[in-house]
Protein backbone atom coordinates (compact mmCIF):
# COMPACT_ATOMS: atom_id res chain seq x y z
CA UNK A 1 0.00 0.00 0.00
CA UNK A 2 1.28 3.49 -0.87
CA UNK A 3 0.65 6.40 1.48
CA UNK A 4 0.35 10.05 0.43
CA UNK A 5 3.00 11.12 2.94
CA UNK A 6 5.65 8.93 1.28
CA UNK A 7 6.09 11.33 -1.67
CA UNK A 8 7.44 13.91 0.80
CA UNK A 9 9.97 11.52 2.38
CA UNK A 10 12.82 12.31 0.02
CA UNK A 11 15.29 9.90 1.60
CA UNK A 12 13.39 6.83 0.39
CA UNK A 13 13.08 5.17 -2.98
CA UNK A 14 15.28 5.05 -6.08
CA UNK A 15 16.63 8.54 -6.88
CA UNK A 16 15.57 9.04 -10.46
CA UNK A 17 15.05 12.68 -11.39
CA UNK A 18 12.05 13.83 -9.33
CA UNK A 19 11.04 10.15 -9.03
CA UNK A 20 10.04 10.04 -12.70
CA UNK A 21 9.90 6.50 -14.13
CA UNK A 22 13.22 5.12 -15.37
CA UNK A 23 12.67 3.84 -18.89
CA UNK A 24 13.85 4.14 -22.48
CA UNK A 25 10.37 3.71 -23.88
CA UNK A 26 9.70 7.00 -25.68
CA UNK A 27 6.16 6.56 -26.90
CA UNK A 28 3.99 9.48 -25.76
CA UNK A 29 6.89 10.99 -23.79
CA UNK A 30 7.16 14.79 -23.77
CA UNK A 31 10.48 15.29 -21.96
CA UNK A 32 13.32 12.83 -21.35
CA UNK A 33 15.98 13.45 -18.70
CA UNK A 34 19.35 11.92 -19.65
CA UNK A 35 22.51 11.77 -17.56
CA UNK A 36 26.06 11.98 -18.93
CA UNK A 37 28.52 11.19 -16.09
CA UNK A 38 31.61 12.38 -17.98
CA UNK A 39 34.39 14.70 -16.82
CA UNK A 40 37.40 13.84 -18.99
CA UNK A 41 37.29 17.31 -20.55
CA UNK A 42 37.93 19.34 -17.40
CA UNK A 43 40.89 21.69 -17.15
CA UNK A 44 40.74 22.21 -13.38
CA UNK A 45 39.01 20.12 -10.70
CA UNK A 46 37.71 16.67 -11.75
CA UNK A 47 34.61 15.02 -10.29
CA UNK A 48 31.67 16.32 -12.34
CA UNK A 49 31.07 12.73 -13.47
CA UNK A 50 29.21 12.39 -10.17
CA UNK A 51 27.01 15.40 -10.98
CA UNK A 52 24.03 13.57 -12.53
CA UNK A 53 23.67 11.36 -9.48
CA UNK A 54 23.86 14.32 -7.08
CA UNK A 55 21.32 16.33 -9.08
CA UNK A 56 18.90 13.43 -9.26
CA UNK A 57 19.22 12.86 -5.52
CA UNK A 58 18.42 16.49 -4.66
CA UNK A 59 15.70 16.77 -7.30
CA UNK A 60 13.27 14.85 -5.12
CA UNK A 61 13.49 17.69 -2.60
CA UNK A 62 13.93 20.61 -5.01
CA UNK A 63 11.23 19.60 -7.47
CA UNK A 64 8.40 18.44 -5.24
CA UNK A 65 6.86 21.93 -5.45
CA UNK A 66 6.20 23.98 -8.56
CA UNK A 67 7.04 27.46 -7.21
CA UNK A 68 7.43 29.98 -8.87
CA UNK A 69 5.52 28.35 -11.75
CA UNK A 70 1.74 28.28 -11.41
CA UNK A 71 1.33 24.62 -12.34
CA UNK A 72 3.13 21.32 -11.83
CA UNK A 73 4.89 20.36 -15.03
CA UNK A 74 4.28 16.66 -14.37
CA UNK A 75 0.53 17.34 -14.64
CA UNK A 76 0.93 18.66 -18.19
CA UNK A 77 3.92 16.72 -19.54
CA UNK A 78 4.81 13.03 -19.55
CA UNK A 79 8.40 12.98 -18.24
CA UNK A 80 10.82 10.07 -17.91
CA UNK A 81 14.33 9.52 -16.63
CA UNK A 82 16.18 7.91 -19.55
CA UNK A 83 19.18 6.93 -17.42
CA UNK A 84 22.86 7.54 -18.16
CA UNK A 85 24.83 7.35 -21.39
CA UNK A 86 28.30 8.29 -22.57
CA UNK A 87 30.43 6.92 -19.76
CA UNK A 88 33.52 4.83 -20.48
CA UNK A 89 37.14 4.42 -19.40
CA UNK A 90 40.32 4.35 -21.45
CA UNK A 91 41.72 6.22 -24.45
CA UNK A 92 38.35 6.28 -26.25
CA UNK A 93 36.45 7.86 -23.35
CA UNK A 94 35.69 11.14 -25.12
CA UNK A 95 34.99 9.43 -28.45
CA UNK A 96 32.47 7.10 -26.82
CA UNK A 97 30.78 10.03 -25.03
CA UNK A 98 30.44 12.06 -28.23
CA UNK A 99 29.04 9.11 -30.17
CA UNK A 100 26.62 7.87 -27.52
CA UNK A 101 25.25 11.30 -26.60
CA UNK A 102 24.57 12.08 -30.25
CA UNK A 103 22.93 8.73 -30.98
CA UNK A 104 20.70 8.75 -27.90
CA UNK A 105 19.81 12.43 -28.30
CA UNK A 106 18.85 11.77 -31.92
CA UNK A 107 16.66 8.86 -30.87
CA UNK A 108 14.93 10.98 -28.22
CA UNK A 109 14.43 14.04 -30.41
CA UNK A 110 13.29 12.02 -33.43
CA UNK A 111 10.63 10.43 -31.19
CA UNK A 112 9.16 13.91 -30.71
CA UNK A 113 10.48 14.40 -27.18
CA UNK A 114 12.29 17.37 -25.69
CA UNK A 115 15.60 16.53 -24.00
CA UNK A 116 17.15 17.66 -20.72
CA UNK A 117 20.68 16.39 -20.15
CA UNK A 118 22.49 16.36 -16.79
CA UNK A 119 26.29 16.53 -16.83
CA UNK A 120 29.05 15.94 -16.43
CA UNK A 121 31.43 18.62 -17.62
CA UNK A 122 30.81 21.17 -20.36
CA UNK A 123 32.28 18.98 -23.09
CA UNK A 124 28.98 17.13 -23.32
CA UNK A 125 26.85 19.51 -25.49
CA UNK A 126 28.47 18.40 -28.77
CA UNK A 127 26.32 15.32 -29.26
CA UNK A 128 23.03 16.88 -28.21
CA UNK A 129 23.53 20.09 -30.20
CA UNK A 130 24.46 18.14 -33.33
CA UNK A 131 21.40 15.92 -32.97
CA UNK A 132 19.11 18.91 -32.34
CA UNK A 133 20.54 20.75 -35.34
CA UNK A 134 19.94 17.73 -37.55
CA UNK A 135 16.27 17.86 -36.55
CA UNK A 136 15.60 21.59 -36.28
CA UNK A 137 18.27 23.24 -38.44
CA UNK A 138 20.53 26.00 -37.13
CA UNK A 139 19.94 26.70 -33.48
CA UNK A 140 20.12 29.69 -31.21
CA UNK A 141 22.44 28.88 -28.31
CA UNK A 142 21.46 30.34 -24.94
CA UNK A 143 24.53 29.80 -22.81
CA UNK A 144 24.64 30.57 -19.08
CA UNK A 145 28.19 30.42 -17.78
CA UNK A 146 31.02 32.33 -16.18
CA UNK A 147 33.25 31.23 -19.09
CA UNK A 148 32.71 31.67 -22.82
CA UNK A 149 33.99 28.15 -23.65
CA UNK A 150 34.92 29.52 -27.07
CA UNK A 151 38.51 28.38 -27.51
CA UNK A 152 38.85 26.46 -30.81
CA UNK A 153 39.71 22.79 -30.35
CA UNK A 154 42.81 21.44 -32.04
CA UNK A 155 43.14 18.20 -33.99
CA UNK A 156 39.79 16.95 -32.73
CA UNK A 157 40.88 17.08 -29.09
CA UNK A 158 37.95 18.65 -27.27
CA UNK A 159 37.53 19.86 -23.71
CA UNK A 160 34.94 21.84 -21.78
CA UNK A 161 36.45 25.04 -23.19
CA UNK A 162 35.66 24.41 -26.87
CA UNK A 163 32.03 23.64 -27.65
CA UNK A 164 30.76 27.20 -28.11
CA UNK A 165 33.37 27.90 -30.79
CA UNK A 166 33.35 24.51 -32.50
CA UNK A 167 29.59 24.12 -32.85
CA UNK A 168 29.09 27.51 -34.46
CA UNK A 169 32.04 26.79 -36.77
CA UNK A 170 30.31 23.54 -37.79
CA UNK A 171 27.15 25.48 -38.61
CA UNK A 172 24.94 23.95 -35.89
CA UNK A 173 24.57 27.29 -34.11
CA UNK A 174 23.70 30.72 -35.47
CA UNK A 175 25.83 33.08 -33.34
CA UNK A 176 23.87 36.17 -34.45
CA UNK A 177 20.84 34.80 -32.60
CA UNK A 178 22.77 33.36 -29.65
CA UNK A 179 23.60 34.79 -26.24
CA UNK A 180 26.13 34.05 -23.51
CA UNK A 181 24.96 35.31 -20.13
CA UNK A 182 26.78 36.17 -16.86
CA UNK A 183 30.21 35.81 -18.51
CA UNK A 184 33.32 36.67 -16.44
CA UNK A 185 36.10 35.74 -18.89
CA UNK A 186 37.43 36.90 -22.23
CA UNK A 187 38.09 34.26 -24.88
CA UNK A 188 37.77 33.97 -28.65
CA UNK A 189 35.06 36.19 -30.11
CA UNK A 190 32.85 34.24 -32.50
CA UNK A 191 29.80 36.41 -32.97
CA UNK A 192 27.74 35.69 -29.87
CA UNK A 193 25.91 38.44 -27.99
CA UNK A 194 27.69 38.51 -24.62
CA UNK A 195 26.01 39.76 -21.45
CA UNK A 196 28.91 40.18 -19.05
CA UNK A 197 28.20 39.63 -15.36
CA UNK A 198 29.51 43.06 -14.38
CA UNK A 199 26.47 44.57 -16.11
CA UNK A 200 23.98 41.69 -16.12
CA UNK A 201 23.87 41.03 -12.36
CA UNK A 202 22.92 44.67 -11.76
CA UNK A 203 20.13 44.76 -14.36
CA UNK A 204 16.49 44.18 -13.60
CA UNK A 205 15.91 40.60 -14.68
CA UNK A 206 12.93 41.84 -16.71
CA UNK A 207 15.28 44.05 -18.75
CA UNK A 208 17.81 41.26 -19.21
CA UNK A 209 15.10 38.81 -20.26
CA UNK A 210 13.79 41.20 -22.90
CA UNK A 211 17.31 41.75 -24.27
CA UNK A 212 17.89 37.99 -24.51
CA UNK A 213 14.51 37.41 -26.19
CA UNK A 214 15.31 40.13 -28.73
CA UNK A 215 18.53 38.31 -29.67
CA UNK A 216 16.94 34.87 -29.95
CA UNK A 217 13.70 35.79 -31.66
CA UNK A 218 11.70 32.75 -32.72
CA UNK A 219 14.70 30.48 -33.38
CA UNK A 220 14.77 26.93 -31.97
CA UNK A 221 16.92 27.17 -28.84
CA UNK A 222 19.49 24.88 -27.29
CA UNK A 223 19.95 26.08 -23.70
CA UNK A 224 23.13 25.10 -21.87
CA UNK A 225 23.52 26.00 -18.20
CA UNK A 226 26.90 25.72 -16.47
CA UNK A 227 26.29 25.81 -12.71
CA UNK A 228 29.35 28.07 -12.37
CA UNK A 229 27.22 30.81 -13.94
CA UNK A 230 26.05 31.24 -10.35
CA UNK A 231 28.28 33.03 -7.90
CA UNK A 232 30.37 30.53 -5.87
CA UNK A 233 28.49 31.63 -2.75
CA UNK A 234 25.43 29.96 -4.30
CA UNK A 235 27.23 27.08 -6.07
CA UNK A 236 30.61 26.20 -4.52
CA UNK A 237 30.51 22.64 -5.86
CA UNK A 238 31.92 23.21 -9.31
CA UNK A 239 35.21 22.73 -11.09
CA UNK A 240 36.18 26.25 -12.16
CA UNK A 241 34.41 28.79 -9.92
CA UNK A 242 34.57 32.53 -10.70
CA UNK A 243 33.35 35.19 -8.29
CA UNK A 244 30.98 37.96 -9.27
CA UNK A 245 28.04 35.97 -10.58
CA UNK A 246 24.31 36.13 -9.91
CA UNK A 247 22.39 34.60 -7.04
CA UNK A 248 20.18 31.56 -7.50
CA UNK A 249 17.15 33.82 -7.00
CA UNK A 250 18.22 36.12 -9.85
CA UNK A 251 18.78 33.20 -12.21
CA UNK A 252 15.46 31.56 -11.40
CA UNK A 253 13.60 34.82 -11.95
CA UNK A 254 15.37 35.30 -15.28
CA UNK A 255 14.46 31.79 -16.43
CA UNK A 256 10.85 32.36 -15.36
CA UNK A 257 10.77 35.54 -17.45
CA UNK A 258 12.17 33.71 -20.49
CA UNK A 259 9.05 31.58 -20.78
CA UNK A 260 7.93 31.62 -24.41
CA UNK A 261 11.29 31.05 -26.10
CA UNK A 262 11.38 27.87 -28.19
CA UNK A 263 13.67 25.57 -26.18
CA UNK A 264 14.00 22.20 -27.92
CA UNK A 265 16.77 20.76 -25.73
CA UNK A 266 18.86 21.82 -22.76
CA UNK A 267 21.61 20.69 -20.45
CA UNK A 268 22.87 21.51 -16.97
CA UNK A 269 26.54 20.80 -16.30
CA UNK A 270 29.60 21.11 -14.05
CA UNK A 271 28.11 20.10 -10.67
CA UNK A 272 31.00 18.71 -8.64
CA UNK A 273 29.70 17.07 -5.44
CA UNK A 274 33.11 16.69 -3.76
CA UNK A 275 33.41 20.49 -3.45
CA UNK A 276 29.77 21.11 -2.52
CA UNK A 277 28.71 22.45 0.87
CA UNK A 278 25.55 20.98 2.43
CA UNK A 279 24.52 20.00 -1.14
CA UNK A 280 23.53 23.59 -1.98
CA UNK A 281 25.02 23.33 -5.49
CA UNK A 282 23.13 20.13 -6.28
CA UNK A 283 19.97 21.66 -4.81
CA UNK A 284 20.30 24.76 -7.02
CA UNK A 285 21.08 22.58 -10.03
CA UNK A 286 18.01 20.40 -9.51
CA UNK A 287 15.70 23.40 -9.17
CA UNK A 288 17.20 25.09 -12.24
CA UNK A 289 16.96 21.83 -14.19
CA UNK A 290 13.23 21.74 -13.49
CA UNK A 291 12.98 25.39 -14.60
CA UNK A 292 14.56 24.37 -17.90
CA UNK A 293 11.82 21.78 -18.36
CA UNK A 294 9.19 24.49 -17.88
CA UNK A 295 10.84 26.38 -20.74
CA UNK A 296 10.39 23.28 -22.91
CA UNK A 297 6.72 22.84 -22.05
Amino acid sequence: MEYEVQKHLHYGGIPSFNAYPVTRELKNVDIAVMGVPFDSGVTNRPGARLGPRAIRNMSQLACCFSYPWNYKISEKANIIDYGDVGYYVGPKTTEVMLEETHDHAKKILDAGCKLLTLGGDHTIPYGMVRAASEKYGRLALLHFDSHQDSTPSTDGNVSHANFAYDLQAEGCIDPKHSAQVFIRTEMTECGYHIFYAQEAVFMDMETLAEKIKAVIGDMPVYLTFDIDALDPSAAPGTGTPVIGGPSAAQVRKLLYLLKGIHVVAADLVEVLPAYDQSEITALAAAAIAQDLMYLMD
